[in-house]
């Protein structure tokens, strides 16, 4: 059998790098636990009428159909989720009546999609959502909240700062209105392509599929350039001399949470009102999130408000929620070395072994190491002393244990510092640091600090 290649857009990780992937996911739900969201896990298919209804995803859709289906066969009407979102509006109609409303749920789970795969792209990813939602309504105040929780995520890792950027979309659909637009949807389309395609060419679409003048389709730009991290974007906006009253609901919204997050976290949060997010289920505040200095591999983390998404006909159950692509932010991490993994391995010690006839006696001490909570190995095999500590130094195990003989005490060698001494498996411990691989930055601009 020939050595196969990699399947482009299904990534796999080493296992120095997989440490890293579970410290993000470790950290993402201690955070998510902390702020009271629950933890629940959805089906990986759902009915393709329920997910194609919102959006233009269709050609992402890896639709579900057996091998050796006849030609004549119906569809299974079924296919993998893109997203989170859309399962989860489907679980909370279904449960409706064994939940407590406002219902907080986190959810970690791979999705699907068929993209053209690139860095940060992919077509098989893990997303790590939070949403709120409630029964008809949902109070304003967790708009805030959920950019906030996820703004403590990013400083809780060793990553370069990120800016969570926020919009509304009745800001863009009232100002688009107000400048003429007759079809907002097509406008948002094209503004959402402003990082990918540039200004003029945006203005392009913005008059050929939008319908815009070439005076609206300048002042939509002008909208997209305002950025701010206070609520000075109001002032920006009312000057471009647009007005409609959906305008200005939405201003009065995006300047509550930006005014709101700016007290509680300052940073976090900035607006930015080119955001758009192409998914027609957004209503009220939008979220982007950028990595300062890699804007280049676009939104790590987005979401927002949806009123209508979920509904059983009778009750509505408007929600808020954010979502992190924890893929691609790995894709980053890992794949610029900004973070590495302390070590490969879990072991932080390996037990030697002398021969064969007394591997029992080093499998004890191991056992008793590990009862302790110190993730212990033992030799592969009873080789000579110098190939078991080869064997540990290239895996990045600190720690070789040498059971004594005939008697004589245990020791321990640390393979950095070449220190052996005495030791004990019933007392002896590691330094704290060692215990566990940690995930550190690597920044030639910034002490490494261990994270875990």
């Amino acid at each position: 059998m020939s050595r196969p290649g990699p399947l482009s857009g299904f990534p796999e990780f080493l296992p120095a790098d997989r440490i890293v992937e579970q410290h993000v996911l470790d950290t993402v739900r201690r955070v998510f636990e902390l702020h009271g969201f629950a933890s629940i896990e959805t089906r990986a298919v759902e009915p393709l009428e329920q997910m194609l209804r919102k959006g233009e995803i269709d050609k992402e859709v890896y639709v579900l159909r057996r091998l050796h289906a006849p030609a004549d066969e119906p569809d299974s009407g079924l296919g993998l989720h893109f997203d989170l979102t859309v399962p989860f509006a489907r679980y909370v109609v279904q449960h409706a009546g064994q939940l407590e409303f406002p219902f907080r749920r986190h959810q970690v789970q791979k999705v699907w999609r068929g993209e053209r795969p690139q860095e940060g792209r992919y077509r098989e990813f893990t997303q790590a959502d939070i949403d709120i939602v409630g029964r008809d309504t949902l109070a304003f105040h967790h708009e805030v909240e959920v950019a906030l929780v996820m703004a403590e995520v990013f400083r809780a890792l060793p990553m370069p700062r990120a800016e969570i950027l926020v919009n509304n979309r009745k800001l863009a659909e009232g100002f688009f209105r107000g400048v003429g637009a007759e079809d907002p949807p097509a406008v948002l389309r094209a503004v959402d392509k402003l990082d990918k395609l540039g200004p003029s060419r945006v203005a392009e679409l913005l008059q050929a599929e939008a319908g815009l003048s070439a005076g609206a389709a300048e002042r939509c730009l002008a909208l997209a350039g305002i950025r701010s991290a206070d609520t000075s974007f109001v002032a920006a906006v009312r000057a471009l001399g647009v007005e409609h009253p959906l305008l200005d609901e939405g201003l009065a919204e995006l300047e509550a949470v930006v005014a709101a997050a700016a007290a509680r976290m300052p940073g976090a949060v900035v607006a930015d009102l080119k955001i758009a997010r192409g998914l027609d289920y957004y209503t009220g505040t939008v979220y982007e999130t950028r990595l300062v200095g890699h804007e280049d591999v676009g939104s790590i983390c987005s979401g927002g408000r949806y009123d209508a998404l979920a509904t059983d006909g009778r009750t509505t159950y408007p929600g808020v929620g954010i979502s992190l692509g924890v893929s691609r932010l790995l894709g980053v991490l890992v794949g610029r070395g900004l973070v590495r993994a302390t070590r490969s391995v879990p072991s932080c010690v390996l037990v030697a072994v002398t021969d064969e006839a007394s591997r029992e006696r080093s499998e004890h001490v191991a056992g008793v190491l590990r009862a302790r909570g110190i993730p212990t190995e033992v030799a592969p095999s009873a080789a000579k002393f110098g190939k078991q500590i080869r064997h540990a130094d290239r895996r990045g195990i600190p720690f070789v244990w040498f059971p004594g003989a005939a008697g004589e005490p245990d020791s321990v060698k640390d393979l950095r510092s070449g220190e052996q001494g005495q030791a004990d498996a019933g007392t002896w411990s590691p330094p704290e640091a060692d215990r566990h691989p940690r995930v550190v930055r690597v920044d030639p601009t910034t002490p490494e600090e261990g994270t875990r």
